[in-house]
Parts: structure tokens; C-alpha cells; sequence
């Protein structure tokens, strides 16, 4: 005879024997990713990439398509992932890295708070450079520097590297820029810069190298590049002085100098990948190990090869402390950056 106590055990193996497995929460789903920039940009290249190969590593493997909302160095797709998109973790959003910037000096169209996005992973860091045409009267920033009349840079708006490093340049160099901002993306400066209408433009290292017209660009020698961000001179650009070395060489203040990390955190958030605020932590942590997945992903890091795109990733986790130690900046900071952007 079988024991009574063990009736109510055989009970719930058999209770959860007729249990059906749990469907994954994405099972079905469709994740939609906004892109902040126009469709062919290179910020675009790295969300679809991470479109293709992040399903994969999801429970339930959904779709995530790419919708392109380009505007404003992407601040109309980050408003509308933080107001308008629902927390459910199926709207996912890639936008420019320093968007911060409008936050900190109280821009009032910034209708998100930077620190609560859910994090989710950055593709690179991206270094920048700028560019200027070659028959431009101006050699180097020394010339820039001594010049009476400013070169010509546009941008499409302050939250664009096409305009704050230049201004960062001005604040720790003394080169003087004038920079027109208003256009709708990087590649309309492009070809303002081929027109005549402006005459450089400041981006990423990354996208200088990954595709057209900057491939042709540098085979007619069409610009030169007058100065890197990075630490370390990047390997594709072994002639061009970087930041750090002309603020040793022009003997930049400490003030200058912690503006300049400031401004250049946006360099280490890169090409985010971010979530609206208040996604349940499971998801962001499915969202987040995905990511990680698949730029760990050897047909992914092979794509990435043919389409000349370079891969150094941050984790989400990074990229959320990263935001909040950049928004708790002392007042002094802020007004610097004031000064800066404009405001």
C-alpha cells in the first residue's frame, strides 16, 4: 500500500505533467527598432545589422524590423521611444550618442531623461574626425587658428558631432569655426560640402571609412582630415594629430580639459541600442544577452568585415552607469557646455 504523504507529491507531478511549456514572451512578436537617422546612414547599417542577428538569440526568435525617424541628430526618434512607445520591450530604438548634450543644458525640446532608457548594448565606440576640402585655404588647425575668417562647417543640429566638435575645438584650441546647422542628416552636409556651400564636417572615424562618397573622396583627394578624438591615433589615420596631442601642444586649461571628457563620453555610448524606460527587467535582460549574443557572432563580425564596419561593444549594463555618472555634471560643467552649444 502506498503511503499517504506520497498522494499529494504523485498529485503534482501529475498536475504538472498536463502543464503546457511556457511560450517565450517573444514568441509570435514583432520588435520594431527606430532609427533616428535616414535609411543608407551608417547609424542605420548598424541597427540593421543588429536587426538581422539579434532574433536569433531571443527566446522565441521575433522579428524586429528597422522604421527610419530621422530628425534633429535623432532627438524626434528618442522623444518618441520615450513618450510615445509602449514599455513592453517590443520598441527598441538606435539614436545618436550625445543627445545628452540638450538634457544637461536644458534644451527645451529633450522630452526624455537620458539615465532611464533601458540600455540594452552599443555596437562601437565611435572616434571621430573632421574633414575639410582640400582646397580649402586652411593645412592644418594651426592655420584654423591664425585664419581671420572661419571655415564653414554644417551640421544637422547641437547634438551632432558635425556641430560639437567643432565648437569643442573652438573652447580648447581656439580655432574658430562657423558652423551651419539645419541639415536633415549627415549625407545632405555631404553633398553640401561637394556644392561648395560648406566646406568640412566632423564625424566618425567609422563612417569615414565604410562607404561612398569618402571612399572616392580620398582616391581624388578631395579633403583632408585636420584632427582625431581618440587617445591614440587610429590605425587608418596614422598622419593626423588627435585632440590630446594639440591640447599638450597648445597647453589647454584643466577646465577646458574636463569639458572635453565630458563632451567625448559620447564617443564611448557610440551606436546605441536603447529601450524606453520602465521595460520589466527580465525583458531588458533578454533584450540585453541578445545583443551581446550577436555581436559575439561570427557571421555577424563577418558581415560587419564586408560592409567596413568596425565592432567594439559596450555592454548595456555599461552604457547604464555610463549615463548616469554623465548627467551628474556641477553646475560649472553645465555652464561651459551652455556656452559651448549656444544656449
Amino acid at each position: 500500500m502506498m503511503p499517504r504523504r506520497a498522494f499529494p507529491f504523485l498529485l503534482v507531478l501529475l498536475w504538472s505533467y498536463d502543464l503546457p511549456a511556457q511560450t517565450p514572451y517573444y514568441q509570435g512578436k514583432t520588435i520594431r527598432l527606430v532609427a533616428g537617422t535616414p535609411a543608407g546612414s551608417v547609424y542605420d547599417t548598424y541597427a540593421r545589422l543588429m536587426a538581422q542577428f539579434m532574433p536569433k538569440y531571443i527566446p522565441g526568435t521575433p522579428n524586429i524590423i528597422v522604421q527610419n525617424m530621422p530628425g534633429v541628430a535623432s532627438m524626434v526618434a528618442a522623444n518618441y521611444i520615450y513618450t510615445i512607445a509602449k514599455p513592453d520591450g517590443l520598441t527598441i530604438g538606435a539614436i545618436q550618442p550625445a543627445l545628452y548634450f540638450d538634457q544637461l543644458v536644458g534644451r527645451k525640446e529633450v522630452q526624455f531623461d537620458w539615465q532611464k532608457f533601458s540600455w540594452i548594448g552599443n555596437t562601437t565606440v565611435s572616434h571621430h574626425l573632421l574633414y575639410i576640402r582640400a582646397d580649402a585655404p586652411y593645412k592644418n588647425i594651426e592655420d584654423i587658428r591664425k585664419s581671420s575668417v572661419a571655415p564653414k562647417c554644417g551640421s544637422e543640429g547641437t547634438a551632432s558631432s558635425a556641430y560639437y566638435i567643432p565648437k569643442l575645438l573652438e573652447e580648447t584650441l581656439g580655432s574658430k569655426f562657423n558652423v551651419v546647422t539645419g541639415y536633415n542628416a549627415g549625407t545632405e552636409v555631404d553633398l553640401a560640402v561637394e556644392r561648395g556651400e560648406v566646406q568640412c564636417r566632423a564625424f566618425t572615424i567609422a563612417a569615414f571609412f565604410a562607404r561612398e562618397p569618402f571612399h572616392t573622396w580620398r582616391k581624388k583627394g578631395f579633403v583632408r582630415v585636420l584632427i582625431q578624438t581618440g587617445k591614440k591615433r587610429d590605425a587608418n589615420l596614422p598622419d593626423v594629430p588627435s585632440l590630446h596631442e594639440l591640447m599638450d601642444q597648445y597647453k589647454t586649461q584643466d577646465s577646458s580639459r574636463r569639458l572635453a571628457n565630458v563632451i567625448l563620453a559620447a564617443n564611448e555610448i557610440g551606436r546605441p541600442i536603447v529601450g524606453t524606460p520602465g521595460i520589466p527587467a527580465e525583458r531588458v535582460k533578454i533584450l540585453r544577452d541578445a545583443f551581446t549574443k550577436a555581436v559575439n557572432d561570427q557571421e555577424l563580425v563577418e558581415e560587419a568585415k564586408k560592409k567596413r564596419l568596425e565592432l567594439d561593444p559596450v555592454s548595456g549594463e555599461d552604457l547604464q552607469t555610463l549615463a548616469s555618472e554623465i548627467m551628474a555634471q556641477p553646475p560649472e560643467v553645465v555652464e561651459r557646455m551652455k556656452k559651448l552649444l549656444g544656449t
